[in-house]
């Protein structure tokens, strides 16, 4: 690859003047037009690409954000991946992409990895055990900001959906249409969303005077196959006779769909669904299930405008902790 020095050769001029040119500052240092024209234009057609490593040395500024996940091939990290990486974009910055899978050691290795790049900032939905790893970032005045989930005790900015306020809208909905026996599926991840989520299932059973039968929730282990929580939920099914179900999350939803159907029950004749956060299978599954969605766009433009006003970007922004509302999307599954 060429260097700024050789670039400089070919134009005979200084490699300052090139280094001038290549980082906009032509006008500044009165380079003229048609000589910034003809460095660019050399820079170019040689395929030069300035050292992002050297950059970051001289500057002290990657211009990079490292954004960390629970697993990039769920449709919400999926989708809030992909604004976040446009939003960024409109400030001059680039994304680094991680997939934790909820794996507490990857974690861990993952954010120790990142910061020996020299990353300006952090983008992260937090795993089990990833508090200390977080708080070590702040200690270190790293601009951070925590999406889907926050951890008791730290001070860390975050961005997350009213769990509670979600389940009670799915629960509230299959009240209303007279259910009454109603299962909840969720997992074992030790994280204030899904507490926050089994909290708003037995609050929205009591405050409808309907008793909490521990019997009817089905807890699985996020490390589990698709296949064994399938098999987990149709047991659940076969004992406990629901007269409807809702899933904590998307992926168990799309499981208890498989479960449901296995069994060769109908929705909503013998059994009615909702499901927390949306899933695009769902618009399209006969018949169509409803969903409490989560406001991916909102948390996404929210979690980067937090951080760029760490940055210095923008202005400063107020808001250290945002807690969005659920949208109850209403189908035809109950």
């Amino acid at each position: 690859m060429i260097s700024l020095r050789q670039i400089a050769k070919k134009v005979g001029v200084s490699p300052a003047s090139v280094s001038f040119v290549l980082n906009g500052r032509h006008q500044e240092m009165r380079i003229s037009p048609k000589l910034t024209e003809k460095i660019k234009r050399i820079a170019k057609k040689e395929g030069y690409h300035p050292n992002q490593a050297a950059i970051t040395l001289r500057t002290g500024k990657s211009k990079i954000i490292g954004l960390v996940v629970d697993t990039i091939s769920g449709s919400f990290f999926a989708a809030l991946a992909s604004i976040i990486e446009s939003e960024v974009e409109k400030f001059g910055f680039k994304v680094i992409y991680c997939s934790t899978g909820n794996s507490m050691k990857k974690g861990k290795d993952l954010i120790r990895m990142l910061y020996q790049h020299q990353l300006d900032g952090y983008l992260i939905i937090p795993t089990e055990g990833m508090n200390r790893d977080i708080q070590l970032l702040m200690d270190r005045k790293k601009p951070l900001v925590l999406m889907d989930s926050y951890f008791a005790g730290t001070k860390a900015p975050y961005v997350m959906v009213n769990n509670m306020s979600g389940t009670s809208m799915g629960m509230n909905y299959l009240v209303e249409k007279g259910y009454k026996r109603i299962a909840f599926v969720c997992n074992n991840l030790k994280l204030i969303q899904m507490k926050d989520r089994i909290k708003g299932y037995r609050k929205t059973l009591e405050e409808n005077n309907i008793k909490v039968d521990d019997h009817l929730i089905c807890t699985t282990r996020f490390s589990d196959s698709k296949e064994t929580i399938t098999s987990q939920i149709s047991e659940l099914i076969t004992a406990t006779k629901p007269d409807a179900i809702m899933f904590a999350a998307n992926y168990l939803g799309v499981c208890g769909l498989d479960s449901i159907r296995s069994l060769g029950l109908s929705i909503p004749n013998d059994i009615g669904v909702v499901c927390f956060d949306d899933h695009e299978l769902f618009r399209f599954y006969n018949p169509a299930i409803t969903s409490v969605q989560q406001p991916v766009e909102e948390i996404a433009k929210t979690a980067v405008n937090m951080l760029m006003a760490q940055l210095g970007v923008i202005e400063h922004v107020e808001l250290k902790h945002a807690q969005l509302q659920p949208t109850l999307i209403e189908r035809y599954s109950a």
